[in-house]
C-alpha cells in the first residue's frame, strides 16, 4: 500500500537517478585509475593530527610504498587520510583521495595527486577494494573497522583475490586480534585459517616487505581465474 502523499512515479523515478549517480561514480573512477595500479589502499582515523604518533607512522608507510612503486589511495580527508596522501605526494607515485560527501570530518586534503569525490558510500568503498593490491589498516574508528571486515568478508567469500591485510600498530590491534581468536574462532563464528587472513606488524618498512613477499611468486597482475571469480571482475 503506498502511503498518502507519495506519488509512485516521483518515487521510482528518483531511485532510478540515485542508481545513474552510482553508475556514474563506478564509470570515473574506473577512467581515471585504471592505470595507477599496483596500488594500495591505507585507511585510518580522520581526527588524528600533524605530529600524532599515528600520522606519522601513516604518512613513512606511504612515502615507502610510493617509493617502492605503489600508488598509495586513502579516503581524501583528514587525520591519517592526509598523513596517506602526503606521503605518497612527496614520493614517486601518485596519491589518490576518493573524497565523501560527509556532514562532519570529512574535508579534502591538499595532497591529493589524483582527487575523486563520492556521495554514495558503496561506489567509494568498492573502488577502494577494485584498485588495491593490499590494505594497509592504522587505527581508527567505526568507519577503519568497517573497511577492514568489508575486506576480510570479501576475501573469506572468495568474493575478492586475496589479498595481505595488514593491521599497523599491534598495540592499537591486539584486543580486537584476541577477541577473534577467543570469541570467532572459539565459538565456530568463523574458521582457525580465517584469522591468517589479517597480520600485524609495527614497523614501517615490515609492511612494505610483507606485501612484496606476498606477491614476489604470482606477481601483482591478477590472474584470469582471478578476475572469472571476482564479483569486481579485478
Amino acid at each position: 500500500m503506498v502511503s498518502a502523499g507519495i506519488d509512485p512515479a516521483q518515487s521510482s523515478a528518483r531511485e532510478a537517478w540515485q542508481l545513474l549517480g552510482i553508475m556514474s561514480e563506478f564509470v570515473e573512477a574506473t577512467e581515471r585509475l585504471n592505470q595507477i595500479r599496483p596500488a594500495v589502499s591505507i585507511f585510518g582515523s580522520a581526527r588524528m593530527p600533524a605530529g600524532h604518533p599515528y600520522y606519522e607512522l601513516a604518512e613513512r608507510i606511504a612515502r615507502l610504498l610510493s617509493d617502492a612503486g605503489f600508488a598509495v589511495i586513502s579516503g581524501g580527508g583528514p587525520g591519517i587520510m592526509e598523513a596517506a596522501n602526503k606521503g605518497a605526494h612527496f614520493g614517486r607515485s601518485p596519491a589518490v583521495g576518493l573524497n565523501i560527501e560527509l556532514p562532519r570530518e570529512q574535508f579534502g586534503n591538499t595532497y591529493q595527486d589524483i582527487s575523486l569525490s563520492f556521495r554514495h558510500f558503496f561506489a567509494r568503498k568498492v573502488t577502494f577494494i577494485r584498485f588495491a593490491t593490499a590494505y594497509v589498516v592504522m587505527p581508527g574508528g567505526f568507519g577503519t573497522l568497517d573497511e577492514l571486515t568489508e575486506a576480510l568478508t570479501l576475501v573469506q567469500t572468495e568474493k575478492i583475490r586475496r589479498l595481505p591485510v595488514i593491521l599497523v600498530h599491534e598495540p592499537f590491534w591486539r584486543g580486537l586480534v584476541d577477541w577473534f581468536r577467543d570469541r570467532l574462532v572459539a565459538e565456530g563464528m568463523i574458521s582457525p585459517g580465517d584469522i591468517d587472513l589479517v597480520q600485524t606488524l609495527n614497523e614501517p618498512e615490515a609492511v612494505v616487505e610483507a606485501i612484496f613477499r606476498y606477491y614476489e611468486k604470482g606477481g601483482f597482475t591478477p590472474t584470469p581465474a582471478d578476475r572469472e571469480r571476482t564479483f569486481l571482475n579485478l
